[in-house]
């Protein structure tokens, strides 16, 4: 796993780049479908910015 994969986006929830990729990969469209497939639930929202950016790549 690549530093980056790594890397915590959510300090509240310690989810990585890579935990958040793979609840995109298994159909999460929204952050909240996002914290659902880590098991998790929002916090404080700082991360949602960066969860944001990954679901509108998975998109494209």
């Amino acid at each position: 796993m690549t530093a980056q994969a790594e890397e915590i986006v959510c300090d509240c929830n310690r989810l990585t780049r890579a935990d958040i990729a793979r609840a995109i990969a298994a159909g999460a469209r929204r952050p909240t479908e996002v914290y659902e497939g880590c098991g998790r639930a929002a916090q404080c929202g700082r991360c949602l910015d960066v969860i944001r950016a990954m679901l509108a790549a998975a998109r494209r």
